[in-house]
C-alpha cells in the first residue's frame, strides 16, 4: 500500500517481553505477520477472537510447538498487542482468554486517552 502511514506498535502489560521468550523463528514469524497488521494487510494465518473483545484477532504461529498473538488493528492511533503465549492445548485457556480481556481494556482506556488528547486544542497529533 502505497503511501499508507505503518501504524505504531502499542505494547500492552507483559505482551512484549513474553514475546521475546519465544524461540527465534516464532519470533521471527510473529514480526513478519505484525508488520504486515501495521501496514494494514491481512496476515497469513489469524483468526477473530471475539471472546477477548471485538475486534481482537488470534496470530497463528506454527513452528515446532504453536504460538499465538492476540491484537486489535481496529484503532487509527496503533496496533495493540495484547497477548503473547505458547498454546499447549487444542482449546485456548481460559487463563489467556481472561488475560486477553483485562489487557483488551486496557487497550480501550489507551485509546480513549489518545483520542482526547487528540481533540484537545493546540494537540498536534491526528
Amino acid at each position: 500500500m502505497v503511501g499508507t502511514r505503518e501504524k505504531p506498535l502499542t505494547w500492552i502489560g507483559s505482551a512484549r517481553e513474553d514475546l521475546r521468550q519465544f524461540p527465534t523463528e516464532a519470533r521471527r514469524r510473529a514480526g513478519f505477520e505484525l508488520r504486515a497488521v501495521q501496514r494494514g494487510d491481512e496476515p497469513s494465518d489469524f483468526k477473530p477472537i471475539p471472546i477477548v473483545g471485538p475486534g481482537t484477532y488470534e496470530l497463528h504461529l506454527q513452528t515446532d510447538d504453536a504460538y499465538r498473538v492476540f491484537y486489535i488493528a481496529k484503532f487509527q492511533e496503533a496496533v495493540y498487542v495484547l497477548h503473547a503465549f505458547q498454546k499447549k492445548t487444542q482449546k485456548t485457556s481460559k487463563h489467556d482468554i481472561a488475560l486477553g480481556q483485562q489487557r483488551y481494556a486496557a487497550a480501550q482506556h489507551t485509546h480513549r486517552f489518545q483520542q482526547a488528547q487528540a481533540k484537545r486544542p493546540g494537540s498536534t497529533r491526528q
